[in-house]
């Protein structure tokens, strides 16, 4: 994308060569390294859309996955009664498994087989977090349409709680094992390709994609739920056990899905920031045998 706009290069052009003593306006004459900076910023947009839907799944873990471990059976062992957002925690764990076994196992194999210092670049892990997603939508969909088929069979109360909650493990694991790829990802890349005089803004552009995926997320609900109430029942009801949420999760599986071949599109010819790296050697001046003044290395 950086090749579509390097119409920007003229704001960096002097107009007129012959006045080139006057002063010239800041409006119509910019630096070279703010047209670059700028450059940086307008080549990470794509990234920064195309990675919403990520968040929005992510998202679910705090919204829906603790209302359906809310009904579910959390007993474990004599009476101990599991609080539902607990249940979150085993998205933590997934977490630091996935990056533990990220940094631990696989970067020193890719480091080898790619000769990136990395391993993988930082979109490629950002994409596999992305597939992770999907996969965690298409679980909870699955535990989800077992659950209303319980609650079919046993009625309201008894159906939920036929269910143990461990039964919404795999999907918070799964999700957790995406945040350690993506959202790590994500900080990794918006720190290290924004310009090194805009880091803060590059934390902030991490912090919004969680921020403004929720609020999308919150968005996506109420549509849903107008469009399906309007054809009957409501995929989204303040009844889980009368509702479809397993189609919520289907649809979301189906928009990360094609958000995911996108963003691997603007990902391939993705530029990434040219970063120098000068070393610098210890030299002190001494004298050589014939009293001159030597440098050493």
């Amino acid at each position: 994308m950086i090749c579509l706009i390097r119409f920007l290069d003229k704001a960096a052009i002097i107009e007129n060569e012959g006045n080139i003593a006057e002063k010239q306006s800041p409006w119509r004459l910019a630096t070279v390294t703010k047209v670059e900076e700028l450059k940086l910023i307008i080549n990470m947009i794509p990234i920064w859309v195309f990675t919403l839907p990520f968040g929005i799944c992510a998202s679910q873990t705090s919204t829906f996955f603790i209302k359906q471990g809310a009904i579910m059976n959390r007993k474990i062992g004599n009476g101990f009664v599991v609080p539902p957002a607990s249940i979150f925690t085993l998205a933590a764990i997934g977490m630091i498994v996935s990056v533990i076994i990220y940094d631990k196992l696989l970067v020193p194999v890719l480091r080898k087989l790619t000769g990136n210092e990395r391993g993988i670049n930082i979109l490629q892990r950002i994409g596999i977090g992305m597939i992770f997603s999907v996969i965690t939508m298409i679980a909870a969909a699955l535990v989800e349409k077992k659950r209303l088929e319980a609650v079919e069979m046993n009625g309201p109360l008894k159906g939920s709680l036929s269910m143990s909650a461990l039964w919404l493990a795999p999907q918070f694991l799964i999700i957790g094992f995406g945040d350690g790829f993506a959202l790590v990802g994500l900080q990794e890349y918006f720190y290290d390709q924004v310009p090194d005089s805009m880091r803060s803004l590059g934390i902030a552009l991490y912090l919004s994609v969680i921020g403004a995926a929720s609020f999308l997320s919150s968005l996506l609900i109420t549509i849903v739920d107008h469009v399906t109430g309007k054809s009957g029942k409501s995929w989204i009801g303040k009844d889980l056990n009368s509702s479809r949420l397993d189609k919520f999760y289907w649809l979301l599986a189906a928009i990360t899905t094609l958000n995911l071949f996108v963003f691997v599109f603007f990902a391939r010819r993705y530029n990434y920031k040219n970063v120098q790296k000068v070393a610098v050697a210890d030299c002190y001046e001494g004298k050589s045998d014939d009293g001159g003044p030597e440098t050493k290395v």
